[in-house]
């Protein structure tokens, strides 16, 4: 029964440490992928996991007998007696606890190793929940970086309609007919790929932004095109040089986007164990986990399958069955043994003849009494104490628990309103962009305004991003707690 437990224990580590997600083939540099290699190669992991290994050990010691003691007496010179010489005694003796001592020995040291399993488990947690905060991280900067590509194509178009507005004659024209506002994409000026691998190249930006948009799809080309020579008032080239003084604070912003990842991808390979220097592969786009909270079924989970709770359950136990020990072994215990004399044959005339050389065997029965009754005593109520400190200590950390799914709850719904608030404002936003961009062509709005409603646009943007990575670090807040997946 014994072995039983322990290799069902020690299979059930090995299935967390190496069977962590389906048996279902994965996708190379996702997050589950990065997952399962964090618990392979993080030292620390692998560390908790051998502690763990360790404490496994100690159930077959906790439950072993004492080694019996064998007591040899050679005599220097052989002591005459009755029966002979006797040349040496050799006495074998075996000790034996109360009934039910190694038990409760056992179960100690079972608990103790349970504790050392929700250790690992705990580690395992913060582990996970550290890889999913950084690769939320490394997402939001993949998209505050598409955002602010998108926005510095813009300024790449309104560049172009300024500079022909500068260069159109102020000859009085008729007024042009606007043309139809397409919807300026919002997607990454490059086509294909990766925006966040494109960081090398960012001097490149006006190229690449150009190329993202198909010709005649966008309205400000359109109305570039229509506008040169027919508004009524000419731009001047303040306005280009404004424009191209915004270009130039966005591409310092993307090298800042970019030197950001270098550093975040380092935190990432850390916690895999990797080289700094390997490059991550994220998602092209950040969306928004979706799942229902059930605050009963959040809380049984807590209760249930949270490692620090289930540390402390085991502990409680462990000093419990300490207890039982301790009580056991205020009792007697039992020896059983054997001594053996070895006789040599004598010439003395006073040992009789048929007892001449004949050597002796002794059964021998040994009992301890534990009369100093203080000591054990002691030892029962302190355990006792250790007991009921690990009692309380579960109570307060599930009260804390409890309190910090409350508080990640609220935040997670703070985080849901304010991804819809900034979705529509971007959305409002695009739409008052393409206005004011007709606006200006035809000279009827000033710079000033098109450049405030453009920050408008990249301000909510990277404002959403930032609140989707908030969102599901804080799900995986709550993965955290309940040490499972709850994103179905």
């Amino acid at each position: 029964m014994r072995n039983k437990i322990k290799i069902q224990i020690y299979i059930t580590g090995i299935t967390l440490l190496f069977g962590l997600f389906p048996a279902f083939p994965q996708q190379a540099d996702s997050l589950s992928w990065y997952l399962e290699t964090a618990a392979r190669n993080n030292p620390l992991i692998n560390s908790n996991f051998a502690l763990y290994k360790a404490s496994l050990e100690k159930i077959p010691q906790a439950g072993a007998y004492a080694d019996p003691e064998l007591d040899i007496g050679l005599f220097v010179k052989p002591m005459e007696t009755l029966s002979g010489k006797q040349i040496a005694d050799f006495t074998l003796m075996q000790m034996f606890p109360w009934f039910g001592t190694r038990k409760a020995a056992r179960n100690e040291a079972t608990e103790m190793s349970r504790m050392a399993y929700e250790q690992f488990r705990e580690a395992k947690n913060n582990l996970f929940y550290e890889v999913k905060s950084q690769w939320y991280q490394l997402c939001n900067l993949n998209e505050q970086y598409k955002n602010t590509q998108a926005n510095l194509l813009l300024l790449e178009q309104l560049e172009k309609l300024a500079l022909n507005r500068y260069s159109a004659p102020s000859a009085n024209a008729p007024t042009p007919t606007a043309a139809p506002v397409a919807t300026v994409v919002a997607a990454p000026p490059v086509a294909t790929g990766n925006s966040m691998d494109n960081m090398g190249g960012m001097g490149n930006s006006s190229q690449t932004a150009t190329q993202g948009i198909p010709a005649g799809n966008s309205s400000m080309q359109s109305m570039g095109a229509g506008s040169m020579g027919a508004s009524n008032s000419s731009g001047s080239m303040s306005d280009v040089l404004r424009i191209q003084i915004e270009k130039a604070e966005l591409q310092n912003n993307l090298e800042i986007l970019a030197s950001n990842r270098i550093a975040a991808e380092a935190r990432f390979n850390a916690l895999l164990n990797r080289k700094q220097d390997m490059r991550i592969a994220v998602p092209d786009s950040l969306e928004q986990l979706h799942f229902l909270i059930d605050d009963q079924a959040m809380t049984d989970s807590i209760i249930t399958a949270n490692p620090m709770l289930s540390m402390l359950e085991a502990e409680a136990n462990a000093y419990r069955a300490k207890a039982v020990m301790d009580k056991k072994m205020s009792y007697p215990m039992f020896g059983i043994g054997l001594q053996y004399s070895l006789v040599g044959k004598s010439n003395n005339k006073m040992v009789m003849d048929d007892m001449n050389g004949m050597d002796m065997f002794m059964p021998m029965f040994k009992i301890s009494i534990p009369i100093f009754r203080k000591k054990y005593q002691a030892q029962q109520k302190e355990s006792q104490h250790y007991r009921r400190a690990s009692e309380l200590k579960y109570e307060n950390t599930l009260n804390e628990l409890q309190s910090e799914y409350q508080t990640v709850k609220q935040q997670l719904a703070d985080a849901a309103r304010k991804i819809a608030l900034y979705k529509k404002q971007q959305e409002l936003s695009l739409s008052t962009w393409q206005l004011i961009v007709r606006e200006f062509s035809a000279g009827t709005t000033s710079l000033t305004d098109v450049i405030q409603v453009e920050r408008q646009l990249l301000d909510y943007g990277l404002k959403k991003s930032e609140a989707i990575a908030e969102y599901n670090t804080m799900v995986a807040g709550l993965e955290k707690l309940v040490a499972t997946s709850i994103n179905e």
